[in-house]
């Protein structure tokens, strides 16, 4: 008799602790997500339980436009992104028994963006495209669609530099925004 109880002790215990772990982010995720204006590559490393590094390397698409010519159009600059990530409600989604499989979750980040002084497409010599550095805080969700789609949404204010080009004399900092909605495919 002595011998069962101990034996259901023993699986109970086994239980409490098995339940009582941490819920975490995935060690690697790596994938392709597209939006309205562009389409990234990347992956997130795991630093801890909770928190990510994502790197990304992308395409992004902009407008110019100038009223005083009479002209417009659309060009594509690669963008390049760190972003440290902390998935803040693992726990409660496992919780309810909701997924968290690749890093399905609410997220807060610092988003730092890079877009350098190199165009993939081809501007009128009347322009000129700047590069800049983008810091932005922000918040976002991801959530899996079956085994390897996902979406994900996320919106932040922050600060952004623009670079002086040598034949400008503009070389000034802004609001950076981030708002971005995205369809993605998980490897």
């Amino acid at each position: 008799m002595n011998k069962k109880i101990a034996l259901a002790f023993a699986l109970f215990f086994t239980t409490i602790v098995a339940k009582a772990q941490d819920a975490s982010v995935e060690k690697s995720v790596f994938g392709i997500q597209t939006g309205i204006l562009g389409i990234w590559a990347h992956n997130e490393a795991k630093l801890s339980n909770t928190i990510v590094l994502r790197s990304e390397l992308g395409v992004e698409l902009g407008f110019y436009s100038s009223s005083l010519i009479n002209d417009s159009g659309v060009f594509a600059v690669p963008s390049i992104t760190l972003e440290p990530r902390w998935y803040y409600n693992l726990n409660k989604r496992v919780k309810k028994s909701r997924r968290i499989d690749g890093n399905s979750g609410n997220f807060v980040s610092i988003r730092i963006n890079y877009h350098p002084d190199l165009l993939l497409t081809s501007l009128k010599d009347n322009y000129n495209f700047i590069s800049d550095l983008s810091i932005v805080p922000t918040w976002g969700i991801r959530r899996s669609i079956g085994k390897h789609f996902n979406y994900e949404t996320a919106i932040g204010i922050g600060y952004i530099k623009y670079f002086e080009e040598a034949n400008t004399i503009f070389d000034q900092a802004d609001v950076g925004v981030n708002l971005h909605l995205r369809i993605g495919y998980r490897f």
